[in-house]
């Protein structure tokens, strides 16, 4: 079996403009299994959407790298699928074409993307919908399309940047239970930028809390109990706590 594993070594991130330097992130090493659900919190600014673009390649780290097994990513690749938090669908294509898109620039056959992408339509729950215009869906609706479609070219990673963020509470808590479901069913390896706690107690393995700007690793928080979890648990409440303190000793100004 090949490794999917992920092995970020060191990775460091500076952003030069004029003659300004900001450190963005230092020396950042994680290695993710396959299968594994890694939440990534933070305070806000510090760097948490740089490193998934890192892990992306969607930005060039300035020293460190990616590999996935024995790949180094040095840039975009199948390899890797994205969900972005503003949807980032096409409006003009129905549900079905959105989630075909990926497969349509790769070459596949048309009989090929038409039955992948009705797979995954019907593990995201929109069998019904296929057909339907993008401004007809509510908006837990276009980010199962979205998730759809980082799936269905069968990424060995989905990087997942704040994708719930925008969505109502209720909406939310659904989508996060939607994820899970999903998860027991592909196995795949993601990982997931939130500025919530609650989700990332609820969804995740692990979670990696970073310092404010320059971003290090500050701890790594394995979740103990099996999905799905009650948020109601005083557990849950404790750790949700402990990890908010962490979190708002980085906020207080210097």
């Amino acid at each position: 079996m090949s490794d999917h594993n992920i092995h970020i070594d060191r990775l460091s991130k500076v952003f030069r403009r004029d003659d300004k330097e900001t450190v963005a992130i230092r020396d950042f090493t994680l290695d993710i299994k396959q299968g594994e659900l890694v939440s990534i919190v933070g305070p806000s600014g510090c760097g948490k959407t740089t490193i998934l673009r890192l892990i992306a390649g969607l930005e060039q780290a300035t020293s460190g790298e990616v590999r996935i097994g024995d790949k180094v990513c040095s840039g975009p690749g199948p390899d890797r699928g994205m969900v972005f938090q503003d949807f980032a669908l096409f409006p003009w294509r129905n549900v079905r074409k959105n989630v075909e898109f990926g497969m349509e620039v790769s070459g596949l056959p048309k009989e090929e993307r038409a039955a992948r992408a009705k797979k995954y339509i019907e593990i995201v729950g929109l069998e019904k919908f296929a057909e339907s215009r993008i401004y007809e869906l509510s908006g837990g609706m276009k980010q199962r399309v979205g998730i759809a479609r980082a799936l269905v070219t069968n990424p060995d990673v989905i990087l997942m940047d704040e994708p719930f963020g925008a969505l109502d509470a209720q909406t939310r808590n659904i989508m996060q239970a939607g994820l899970i479901r999903i998860l027991d069913k592909t196995d795949q390896t993601i990982v997931f930028v939130t500025h919530s706690v609650d989700e990332a107690i609820f969804i995740s393995d692990r979670i990696v809390i970073l310092s404010k700007r320059p971003a290090v690793i500050k701890e790594i928080v394995e979740i103990p109990w099996p999905r799905p979890r009650d948020r109601s648990d005083p557990e849950f409440t404790a750790l949700r706590k402990r990890i908010l303190k962490e979190l708002e000793s980085e906020n207080v100004m210097d």
